[in-house]
């Protein structure tokens, strides 16, 4: 008898500890090319800081308003408690990133790559990552109120003790992606599941949703 294929679970690097020195929050412009620095508890909100480069930076309790990030690079980096009523990061690469314990209301960050991220015990409304790229992503204790994975290229991504009102998987592509640990109300692109692992109690939930998309009729 054959093995089932098992699902693969992301594969995240421990982000190393680090001395960093403070930064110059008034000084960030565009295309800059930070490395080893934190910035805590500034404003950053308006400001336009595409194409800026952060290497090992740390953000804690960062306000980014409107914050302009498109384009940007953050390798090696912690952003923790930022508040970001609207983030716009689109087209930006997050390689080896946590984001920790953060309320993002509107995230831009469509046509992203993401590379080894953990999300965790936060709040996200509108989350934007259609077009994107993302290889070993984990989602952890967080609360989601849309989650656009349209057209996404997902690779080991997975989902523990995680709430999204609204998950879109039109045209996604998935691979060892872990749903077991996401609670959900609606998915849009059910096609898009291909790819996907889910429970059984998951599974049953979707039933409904299979058959009025295939125009299954049932009745007791």
């Amino acid at each position: 008898m054959a093995r089932r294929p098992s699902t693969h679970p992301p594969r995240l690097d421990t982000l190393r500890d680090v001395q960093r020195s403070f930064g110059d929050a008034d000084a960030l412009d565009t295309d800059d090319d930070r490395e080893l620095e934190e910035f805590s508890g500034v404003d950053l909100s308006d400001r336009d800081l595409s194409g800026a480069t952060f290497r090992e930076c740390s953000f804690d309790d960062v306000t980014l308003t409107d914050t302009n990030l498109r384009g940007s690079r953050l390798i090696e980096t912690m952003l923790t408690g930022i508040n970001a009523p609207i983030l716009r990061s689109s087209r930006s690469t997050w390689r080896d990133v946590a984001l920790t314990r953060s309320r993002i209301g509107s995230g831009e960050l469509f046509d992203a790559t993401w590379q080894s991220v953990r999300v965790s015990g936060s709040k996200l409304g509108y989350v934007n990552l259609r077009g994107s790229s993302l290889t070993d992503v984990l989602f952890e204790d967080c609360t989601i109120d849309e989650l656009d994975l349209g057209g996404t290229t997902a690779t080991r991504v997975a989902f523990t003790a995680t709430r999204v009102q609204t998950l879109d998987l039109t045209r996604a592509t998935l691979s060892h992606v872990d749903l077991r640990g996401l609670e959900f109300q609606a998915i849009h692109g059910l096609e898009g599941l291909k790819g996907a692992t889910v429970s059984e109690f998951q599974l049953s939930e979707l039933a409904p949703l299979f058959a009025t998309q295939l125009g299954i009729l049932v009745e007791g």
